[in-house]
């Protein structure tokens, strides 16, 4: 049983963590790959859009099962 104030960690929520740490550095090589180079700047911002993105995915996702829990 959980103590109070213990994190949550169901296996959806580590694939989602691993999806949002992985996501934007995959995403860019299969570009450089399919397409062509991109500028570091567009690296940059590529890579912030899909981690905040992602970061507000697992935030939905934490937050609807945390309520679920006694």
């Amino acid at each position: 049983m959980r103590k109070p104030g213990e994190p949550i960690y169901l296996r959806r929520h580590m694939v989602g963590l691993a999806l949002a740490v992985v996501l934007p550095l995959v995403l860019l090589q299969l570009y450089k790959i399919y397409v062509g180079p991109v500028t570091f700047g567009w690296q940059l911002l590529v890579g912030l859009l899909i981690s905040v993105g992602a970061g507000v995915a697992l935030y939905l996702l934490f937050n609807a099962s945390a309520k679920n829990q006694p």
